[in-house]
């Protein structure tokens, strides 16, 4: 097999439901995780965010260089981007100020910056589409700031916009199956809604990793960060390991 054939297999996971219920289970760890690091530890949003930025970057140099798709690879360096988007999200909102109308105001327009530049480059953003490592660069890059977008936007409708965790879950649960019945009953562009759906799966899993773990006077349960991103980890591992996952389809 050649270099040229080697460069256009895809290395993503397929699109179906287990994987948009292993990116809620993860997008969940994300909340939980990081801020076990950055708070529960008192290391603080600087040293969490350097600390899930080096994870990020190593995860994403071996997923581009593996030859081929590996599923445990693969959502290890989703969990990667949601952790890096928790504390990231954290810091622009809080350690510098701009509050969460404005963390999520910056980091949309970042999004639909790697998007359009992706899509000026390559000529689309379709998840099948991405088959060499040029394409996946732009994937990853995008996902991530997807993540951090989606942690400040939770935290602003859970807090600032007063609806709180159980609120904000309901509230983008609803929008998600919003876009679950365009897929099936409309023909709005599938990949216009894929990025909704990823997008909004980010802040549903942040309002419900805080539901999990903030304390009972700020509306949460109370749970420990560290017991909940256990099982939040082991029950995606068990997901990877007894179902079957395949590469995303390529589009011509």
């Amino acid at each position: 097999m050649n270099s040229e054939t080697d460069e256009r297999i895809s290395k993503v996971a397929e699109v179906t439901l287990l994987f948009w219920i292993i990116k809620i289970a993860a997008t969940t760890l994300g909340e939980t995780g990081g801020d076990a690091v950055s708070m529960s530890m008192n290391l603080g949003y600087v040293v969490g965010t350097a600390i899930f930025s080096a994870i990020f970057l190593i995860a994403v140099f071996v997923q581009i260089s593996a030859k081929r798709f590996h599923p445990l690879l693969y959502w290890i360096t989703i969990i990667a981007t949601t952790t890096v988007g928790t504390t990231l999200a954290d810091l622009a909102d809080r350690s510098l100020g701009i509050g969460y109308a404005g963390g999520t105001a910056l980091l949309f327009t970042l999004l639909m910056a790697s998007l359009f530049v992706w899509k000026r480059t390559l000529g689309s953003v379709s998840v099948d589409t991405v088959n060499s490592p040029k394409a996946e660069l732009f994937y990853w890059v995008t996902i991530m700031f997807s993540q951090t977008l989606g942690t400040a936007l939770g935290d602003w409708t859970a807090d600032t916009a007063g609806l709180g965790y159980l609120g904000g879950a309901v509230v983008f649960g609803t929008l998600l199956a919003i876009v679950a019945a365009a897929y099936y009953r409309t023909k709005i562009s599938r990949t216009l809604l894929f990025w909704a759906a990823f997008i909004l799966t980010r802040p549903l899993g942040a309002v419900v990793g805080d539901l999990l773990d903030k304390p009972h006077s700020a509306g949460g349960m109370e749970l420990s960060r560290y017991t909940a991103s256990a099982t939040l980890f082991m029950f995606i591992g068990a997901c990877i390991f007894i179902f079957p996952h395949k590469a995303a389809r390529q589009g011509h």
